[in-house]
């Protein structure tokens, strides 16, 4: 008869689905490359090889969006960490005026 803009049903309805935008599609778990590949090393006295894991600001690349393992991760880190101390590699990025 009267739309009661009060009623419960119609606030529930307005509410997001849970799950709702989600592909049906999952990601392919990332494997460490320093666990599959037991010849690359962590070297801090390599920057070439350690760019791949900082961002473009000089931030370090966390392990979920890499892939690494959590050992090789603080392993990374520590090797980052030591480049940037003697200057092989920068504490941020070139700024992007």
């Amino acid at each position: 008869m009267y739309n009661n803009s009060n009623s419960s049903s119609s606030s529930n309805s307005k509410k997001p689905q849970k799950g709702a935008g989600k592909s049906k599609f999952y990601q392919r778990r990332k494997i460490c490359r320093f666990c599959v590949d037991k010849e690359l090393d962590i070297d801090y006295k390599n920057p070439k090889a350690l760019r791949l894991f900082i961002t473009e600001r000089g931030k370090i690349i966390p392990r979920r969006i890499t892939g690494t393992c959590a050992k090789h991760q603080r392993e990374l880190t520590v090797a980052i960490k030591q480049s940037r101390m003697i200057a092989l590699l920068p504490f941020i990025g070139k700024p992007m005026y």
